[in-house]
C-alpha cells in the first residue's frame, strides 16, 4: 500500500511536523474515499477523516511497525467507519448469519453473465448508482471487506491486518460480499441485456 514515499515512523514518533504534514497529505484522500464509501454521506467521512488522524496522532509513540504505515491508518479509519455505522444501527446482522438466497442449495436465483454488456455499459451514471446502491445494501463486515479488496486493491493480507481478522475469512467474506452483489444487481443487468439485444 505504501508506494508513494509516506514518512518514516521515527520521524512521526519524534513529533515530526513536516512528517505529519506528509502523511496528511500523502493518505487524506484514500481515507477520505474509503470513510465515504463505507458511511456514504460527505459530512460523516469528513468527521471520521479528522478522528482517524487524530487517532493516529494520539497512538503513533504504540505503533509498532508490524504493518504499514497506510495499513495502520486505513485500520483506524475502517474501525471509525464500523462505528459510525454502529451509532445508526446498533442491531447489525452477523456476518456469519446465512444470506438469504445465498445459502439455501434449493432456492433458484437468476444469474446474469455480465460478459455480454459493453464495457461502457459498467461506466453509465445509472450502473455506477445501482452499484452503490448495491454496496450500501451489504452488512458492514461484508461491504468493509469489499470495499477493502475490490474498490482499493488492497491484498487480502492487508485486508486481513486491517481487520483483524484471517486471510481466510477475508476471502469468505469477500465470496459472500460478491454473491450478494451480484444477486442484487442480476434483475438490473438482465434487463439491460435484453436492451442491448433487442437494440
Amino acid at each position: 500500500m505504501d508506494k508513494e514515499n509516506p514518512p518514516s515512523i521515527e520521524a512521526l514518533q519524534a513529533g515530526d511536523r513536516e512528517a505529519y504534514a506528509r502523511m496528511v497529505e500523502l493518505y487524506s484522500p484514500k481515507i477520505y474515499r474509503l470513510s465515504l464509501r463505507m458511511v456514504d454521506d460527505p459530512l460523516e467521512a469528513e468527521d471520521i477523516l479528522q478522528e482517524t488522524f487524530l487517532n493516529a496522532f494520539r497512538a503513533i509513540q504504540k505503533f509498532e511497525g508490524r504493518s504499514s504505515l497506510g495499513t495502520w491508518l486505513y485500520r483506524i479509519a475502517t474501525n471509525q467507519s464500523l462505528m459510525h455505522l454502529r451509532k445508526r444501527n446498533p442491531t447489525l446482522v452477523s456476518v456469519d448469519e446465512p444470506i438469504p438466497g445465498l445459502d439455501d442449495p434449493d432456492q433458484k436465483r437468476e444469474l446474469v453473465d455480465w460478459c455480454c454488456l459493453p464495457e461502457e455499459e459498467f461506466m453509465t451514471t445509472e450502473t455506477q448508482v445501482k452499484l452503490k446502491e448495491a454496496i450500501q445494501g451489504l452488512s458492514p463486515a461484508l461491504k468493509t471487506v469489499f470495499i477493502l479488496r475490490d474498490l482499493h486493491h488492497l491484498t487480502t493480507r492487508e485486508t486481513a491486518q486491517i481487520l483483524d481478522i484471517s486471510e481466510s475469512a477475508v476471502k469468505t467474506r469477500l465470496l459472500r460480499a460478491r454473491l450478494q452483489l451480484r444477486d442484487a444487481l442480476s434483475s438490473y443487468f438482465s434487463e439491460r441485456v435484453k436492451e442491448t439485444d433487442n437494440g
